[in-house]
């Protein structure tokens, strides 16, 4: 043998025994029959060996020839599987994705999209991790998730970002309170009454206290929480009132709660997918979040909780 053979010769090999007809393989591939006889006859010298008996009417194998075939047959059958199955993986279509995401998004956005998105491409493996934005940053840099669902970096020049929505705080009272049958409310009824904050280190409460400097409001927090659930038991005992995106309300787990507009100034978040810049999303996970860009579609229905 003087070299090993392409697949392509192997392969219109197999598909003239199999059809015993050069014409008929010709036409099939789309070559001229001149073409396939050049490259039968060149696969003949590498292999030092004839493969086809031929007259004007009869294509037949030779013994050499009949060896051969089932093994040709074995390796293309192998290889196009293979292929296949790369193709597929390269597609995004199978695979794993581990995201992150804030609580309020995992709980109140994604599991729709999710079940979506399962739905469309049930062979690629998610799994989410929710926890607060600095978490998910962190993670991102030690590349345990491959994207997250957060708010923007505070590091643009390391972190990709593509925004989804705009999550705006309101106050958020027990529903018996006075304050759930007015209209919108000031920012200065946190000055007057007990006000149920979130613990400094999170990014809601960062952005509840910009809002109040820019209202030129001081309030001092009577209680501050770690988590939502624990928010919505104060409220709903009556010990104070809030101000918390929408997409937190459905984590305060409470039928109690209502939620009020607040006026000027707005406190807005933009939540977006977020990914580390220098490195490239794999097939099924920009797959995913192309798929989880219509999250700006279902968060037009935030306006109407409360």
């Amino acid at each position: 043998m003087q070299r090993v053979p392409s697949l392509s010769s192997l392969r219109l090999f197999m598909m003239v025994a199999q059809s015993s007809s050069f014409s008929d393989t010709a036409r099939a591939m789309g070559v001229s029959q001149p073409a396939l006889s050049r490259t039968i006859r060149l696969l003949e010298e590498e292999l030092s060996v004839r493969l086809f008996d031929r007259d004007t009417r009869n294509v037949n194998l030779t013994a050499a020839g009949e060896m051969l075939l089932p093994a040709v047959e074995r390796l293309v059958g192998d290889f196009l599987a293979t292929f296949s199955e790369l193709e597929h993986a390269l597609s995004g279509k199978r695979g794993r994705v581990v995201i992150g995401a804030l609580p309020s998004v995992a709980a109140n956005l994604l599991p729709l999209a999710m079940a979506r998105f399962q739905m469309d491409y049930p062979e690629v493996e998610v799994i989410v991790r929710d926890s607060l934005s600095g978490t998910l940053y962190q993670q991102m840099r030690e590349r345990q998730v491959d994207f997250s669902i957060t708010t923007p970096p505070e590091q643009p020049e390391v972190f990709a970002f593509q925004p989804l929505m705009i999550d705006e705080c309101v106050l958020v009272c027990a529903d018996g309170d006075p304050l759930a049958q007015g209209g919108p409310a000031s920012w200065s009824i946190f000055a007057e009454r007990p006000f149920i904050a979130m613990a400094p280190s999170s990014s809601v409460r960062r952005l509840t206290d910009a809002a109040l400097i820019r209202a030129n409001v001081t309030a001092k927090p009577l209680f501050e929480c770690a988590h939502l659930a624990t928010v919505g038991g104060l409220i709903v005992a009556g010990l104070g009132i809030s101000a918390l995106p929408r997409t937190t309300l459905p984590l305060l787990s409470r039928v109690e709660i209502a939620s009020v507009p607040l006026r000027e100034p707005k406190a807005t978040r933009t939540i977006g997918i977020a990914h580390l810049a220098n490195r490239s999303l794999s097939p099924s996970a920009a797959l995913l979040a192309r798929h989880l860009s219509a999250l700006e579609m279902e968060a037009e229905t935030l306006k109407y909780i409360g």
